[in-house]
């Protein structure tokens, strides 16, 4: 039996697969069970954020597993304690942290924030979320429900949780807010939603008046989050300081993590939010590892030179190929191509893949770049290199 047969027979069949092998990586570079090397502008959607087969990641977490690996929650965990206090000093915001194991969890942890700081704040209890559409806040009932997709709430998994609407554009979320509605969820770079990053104004407009009401600003950071968008948070780049953040895919590098972070330490009392594996010693050992090596990354300037330079590669797909590519989007390493059409988003995917770069889908005409945050100037060369061979076989 091959893998492939065995992942179809033993496996849950939710993802449409490529069967490539891959056996290790470096940095920005995978090796299949061929030898064949490919130039992973992906990272695992966003995950490997300090690429694969980091070293200083891996010594950090055999070193943690040879003593322990997960006691609960009952107890201490030291680098759970360390992680959070760095993720508060990054963010520059006087927050508290829950750990879980997932953007979807994080996103679920802040829905439960909100909710119980409606019933504590107001006299009559306000529980509602307001989310714009092309957003995407995770797969769970609840989170579906916050998405603003429709193609993600399918009739078979209903009835969803009560409790959210879906606005097109920031503009219309002031009318939509009465007298349930307790906050609004938004990512500053809508990612599935084909890397958009919004307005700095508009942004800055909403957090005021939500201020000005009490309501609560709940940025969802899981994509755009830990340097990014070029700093920890894509909040500071657009001015504001949030009541709620999520946070996941590359705070640890590749180990399942998620989490909440908010000003309303007091909101949650003993047993109203758990988790099993969440902040766990592995995970949160792996987190300031990787922490530590983007701050340094992000202190000596390499973040920022690399993410210039791939910002000048991709305006230069755009300046050669105007008949392919419309613009790009997005900001730091969360960045996207529009295309002319869709069809083109796939077949391109397919061309890259077979010459060895791997890109990614977003929305309906967006190529989408998530590179780890550790590329090379070199790897950068060789995948776009690899990408205008690709440009050339369709």
């Amino acid at each position: 039996m091959t893998l492939e047969e065995m992942d179809k027979k033993y496996v849950l069949q939710t993802y449409a697969r490529n069967y490539v092998n891959f056996k290790s990586g470096q940095n920005a570079t995978l090796f299949d069970e061929d030898g064949k090397d490919y130039i992973d502008f992906t990272s695992g959607i966003g995950v490997a954020s300090v690429g694969h087969g980091n070293a200083q990641v891996a010594a950090a977490i055999y070193e943690q597993v040879s003593h322990l690996t997960h006691t609960s929650n009952l107890f201490l965990i030291e680098p759970q304690a360390k992680l959070a206090k760095k993720m508060v000093e990054l963010s520059g915001l006087d927050m508290a942290v829950f750990f879980g194991n997932s953007g979807a969890e994080a996103n679920e942890g802040a829905i439960k924030i909100a909710r119980k700081y409606g019933q504590n704040k107001f006299k009559n209890k306000r529980f509602k979320v307001l989310t714009l559409e092309h957003s995407f806040h995770g797969r769970t009932i609840t989170t579906i429900k916050a998405t603003g997709q429709d193609s993600f709430h399918q009739e078979a998994f209903s009835p969803y949780p009560a409790g959210f609407e879906h606005k097109s554009q920031i503009k219309d979320i002031y009318s939509a807010i009465d007298d349930e509605t307790v906050g609004v969820m938004i990512e500053l770079i809508q990612g599935e939603g084909g890397v958009q990053a919004f307005d700095k104004k508009e942004v800055q407009d909403l957090a005021a008046f939500l201020r000005s009401k009490e309501l609560l600003l709940i940025i969802d950071e899981v994509q755009s989050g830990v340097f990014r968008s070029g700093e920890f948070l894509s909040a500071k780049l657009y001015g504001i300081e949030p009541d709620i953040v999520t946070l996941a895919k590359g705070l640890a590098g590749g180990v399942p993590i998620g989490a909440v972070m908010t000003k309303h330490k007091d909101v949650f009392k003993t047993g109203d939010h758990g988790s099993t594996f969440g902040g766990n010693f592995l995970s949160t050992r792996a987190g300031l590892e990787v922490l530590d090596i983007l701050e340094s990354y992000y202190k000596e300037g390499f973040l920022g030179a690399s993410i210039e330079y791939f910002d000048k590669k991709l305006q230069e797909q755009v300046k050669n190929h105007s008949d392919i590519f419309l613009a790009t989007t997005g900001i730091g390493f969360m960045r996207g191509l529009q295309c002319a059409n869709g069809e083109l988003v796939a077949k391109i995917i397919k061309a890259g893949f077979a010459n060895g770069v791997l890109v990614l889908k977003a929305g309906r005409n967006t190529l989408r770049f998530l590179p780890p945050l550790t590329i090379t100037k070199e790897e950068i060369d060789e995948g776009f290199a690899r990408f205008e061979k690709a440009l050339g076989s369709i």
